[in-house]
């Protein structure tokens, strides 16, 4: 049975902002640089391309300020800012509360392109999403943050 509140509502930046200081953004400029010059050297200047668009692009986002995403549990579904995750589209969930000083939601869905979400439980009560989402009748399954999204975290990406 669904609980009183109607919808649980809250705002958080989708990342951490970590500020990069010049050196860094040199030493990204060289490693690009290097690896595209031997990438030239072995005759691959599509590589080469790529390797300074990837780097300019990195650049340019580690730069840029995270905007504040709103996220909202409701009868519909989870949304994630103006994207819509109905019920169906969900296949489990695992509120991550224990040993991280940043609570996560974790939610699996059938969707192509974002089939994991990372949802960070700011200013909002961990219990309150889990009993939420219980009441809703979606399956809570033990999950882990993909390793993939830790190394990127690790690299302030």
């Amino acid at each position: 049975m669904p609980s009183a509140r109607s919808t649980v509502r809250w705002s958080a930046y989708e990342h951490e902002r970590i500020e990069r200081s010049g050196d860094w953004f040199w030493a990204l400029g060289i490693i690009a640089a290097c690896a595209a010059l031997v990438s030239i050297l072995f005759h691959d200047v599509l590589f080469a391309i790529l390797i300074v668009l990837a780097a300019t692009t990195l650049a340019l986002h580690a730069r840029t300020q995270p905007e504040p995403v709103e996220f909202e549990l409701s009868h519909r579904g989870i949304r994630t800012g103006d994207t819509m995750h109905r019920y169906e589209e969900i296949i489990s969930f695992w509120v991550e509360d224990r040993g991280i000083e940043r609570p996560l939601l974790l939610v699996d869905t059938t969707k192509f392109m974002a089939p994991n979400l990372i949802i960070p439980l700011e200013g909002v009560d961990p219990h309150d999403v889990r009993e939420y989402l219980q009441a809703r009748e979606v399956k809570e399954v033990p999950m882990k943050e993909p390793v993939a999204h830790k190394v990127l975290e690790f690299f302030g990406l």
